[in-house]
């Protein structure tokens, strides 16, 4: 698919075309035809008035075909118009969904986070977005324009054959040699790291302008200049880009003009000659003269820079559905056949498990060791990149082990069905989603009873929120943002309704660290008891949550250095005893000197 012919791409696009939608394709090259075939007709009958007025004959036939085909020319063009502009967004929809199928398809996200299949999905998503060309729906009038202007080229060039068997063939011949000749100055790569790095960074600083999460910063700093010339600056650049791989290239353009003067020169020299001896009317003479001319619709018609363009989005939604589904590194989690109902009974065990992320040379995990015992509570902590949060990962199979096992009741946690295993597991992620949909479908997306939410909420501490239908986003009617505190414990409320569904593992990565420390350790007393008999896996920086855990291991590049209760860690002196004490002294210097830590 990455050595894909420039010919074998376009029939793809009109391939995709069809099968988007069959009627309007149908009806989108029925007007292509109609419109091409018009001029012609338009030639031959202003010859044929040419030749009544000459030869003093009655006119109304002659202006009466003027006539119909003008009034067609004027109406052809926005119904075709409008038809290939409803064809290019059932492309665009068909694309669009092809695209969501393949990127969600790989069970893990090792592909939304490698460097090589980050660029092929660059130039999937953002073929409709504007950035590297007009979109689809735009593109279809461009891409119909240039085939109207070829098959009237061809027609015109057709009539000249009446003059004699050679015409046709010089002077089309010569106009459709300039596609030839200048070839080179239509084709551009975008699939070049260099284009992708181009094209994705005027994409983020366009939306780090127009979306609001970066908006108080971009004003607080006074960025917004900054950023305009950023984003001028990177689309300057993909302008560049695309300026250096087609400009006209001298010889071929010196090449161009010569077989034109020469082609057009024999033409009107026999032309001018037939009509000087009187072998053919002022009629004919005008017919073919005209008909010369647009012949030379052939030279900038067809397939033009749009169908490149609008064929290589095509390429890039196939190229990212093949890899995201054969590439190894795309499908790295892959299903077993073990029903996950009713697990972990007894623990969960990471034997020497090492991990490093793709891309990456170093490695995260390395010869971790840890045995989670099923029904408890345990507590990750650890500086930042020991590797916590990957052990989490790991544990929700996003990624699997380089290395080593991860064991579920003595069964690789491989051979267990993914499907059913993620049904047992719930998490709350540092970085997690904040849906723009109700309050209902933040805390329940696949559903659940109003009870059940509302409980969910209760137990979050979130019971100032009460109207489960509020779209949580401003930019809807009667939507509404919340604060980050509100957002967390409706993250939480989230983990709690699963549980109430079924899940037996909870996850929580940092997930009261935008509350206060009291409010932090109110939420997480409940958020324990409710999900008392679930396995929980806690994730913190803050020791007054992390102590209630029922045991507490201590990461350190990517191994376990130490593991116990609280009491046990804080006897032994060593590095969980070293952090609590310095996280202490700057809250008792953040409490007035009470000495008070929860």
């Amino acid at each position: 698919m990455s050595q894909v012919s420039t010919p074998a791409k376009n029939l793809l696009f009109f391939a995709t075309l069809w099968r988007s939608h069959p009627w309007l394709t149908a009806t989108w090259w029925t007007l292509i035809l109609v419109q091409g075939v018009l001029p012609a007709v338009f030639v031959v009958a202003v010859g044929m008035l040419v030749g009544a007025v000459a030869g003093g004959d009655p006119l109304r036939t002659p202006l009466t075909l003027i006539g119909v085909v003008f009034v067609l020319m004027q109406v052809m063009k926005p119904l075709h118009s409008q038809v290939g502009s409803l064809l290019g967004e059932h492309v665009s929809d068909r694309l669009h969904d092809r695209l969501l199928v393949a990127a969600t398809t790989p069970d893990g996200v090792a592909h939304l986070e490698d460097r090589a299949h980050m660029d092929e999905l660059t130039a999937a998503r953002d073929f409709d977005l504007g950035m590297t060309g007009p979109p689809l729906h735009l593109s279809m009038g461009i891409i119909a324009g240039g085939l109207v202007e070829a098959v009237s080229g061809l027609a015109q060039a057709v009539i000249l054959a009446a003059y004699a068997w050679w015409a046709p063939l010089l002077v089309g011949g010569a106009w459709l040699s300039t596609h030839w000749l200048l070839r080179e100055s239509s084709q551009w790569d975008r699939n070049t790291g260099e284009v992708l790095d181009a094209q994705r960074r005027a994409e983020y600083s366009y939306r780090l302008a127009v979306d609001s999460p970066a908006a108080k910063e971009i004003r607080l700093f006074g960025l917004a200049s900054w950023l305009t010339e950023r984003f001028a600056a990177d689309r300057r650049s993909l302008v560049e880009l695309r300026w250096h791989a087609t400009r006209l290239r001298r010889k071929p353009m010196r090449w161009t003009v010569v077989v034109l003067m020469v082609s057009g020169g024999l033409f009107f020299w026999s032309l001018g000659r037939d009509a000087a001896t009187g072998a053919i009317d002022p009629g004919q003479v005008s017919t073919f003269a005209y008909a010369a001319v647009g012949a030379s619709a052939l030279a900038f018609g067809g397939l033009n820079w749009a169908l490149s363009l609008a064929a290589d989005a095509v390429v890039s939604v196939l190229r990212v559905e093949r890899t995201m589904s054969t590439t190894a590194a795309a499908r790295s989690v892959v299903s077993g056949r073990v029903p996950a109902e009713g697990m972990p009974a007894a623990e969960i065990r990471f034997r020497d498990v090492g991990f490093a992320y793709p891309g990456g040379s170093a490695p995260v995990l390395d010869g971790l060791d840890l045995t989670v015992p099923a029904g408890g509570s345990l507590a990750v902590v650890g500086v930042n990149g020991a590797g916590k949060s990957t052990l989490v990962k790991l544990l929700c199979r996003l990624y699997d082990p380089v290395s080593g096992t991860i064991e579920v009741d003595g069964t690789d946690l491989k051979d267990l069905d993914l499907e059913s295993w993620r049904r047992r597991v719930s998490a709350v992620f540092q970085d997690f989603i904040r849906y723009e949909l109700s309050l209902k479908d933040n805390v329940a997306p696949l559903g659940a009873s109003t009870e059940e939410v509302v409980d969910a909420l209760a137990i979050a501490g979130a019971t100032d929120l009460r109207d489960l239908e509020t779209v949580l986003s401003p930019g809807y009617a009667k939507g509404t943002d919340l604060s980050g505190g509100q957002w967390q414990r409706v993250a939480l409320a989230r983990v709690l309704c699963a549980v109430r569904q079924g899940a037996g593992v909870v996850v929580l990565d940092e997930p009261t660290a935008q509350l206060d420390v009291r409010g932090e350790a109110e939420v997480f007393d409940r958020v324990l008891e409710a999900t008392r008999g679930c396995t929980t896996v806690l994730i913190s920086h803050r020791f007054s949550t992390v102590r209630r855990a029922d045991r507490i291991c201590v990461v350190d590049e990517g191994r376990v250095v130490e593991l116990g209760s609280h009491d046990e860690l804080m006897a032994r002196q060593g590095t969980y005893a070293r952090l609590f004490h310095l996280q202490a002294a700057r809250f008792n210097e953040g409490q007035d000197g009470t000495g008070h830590v929860e």
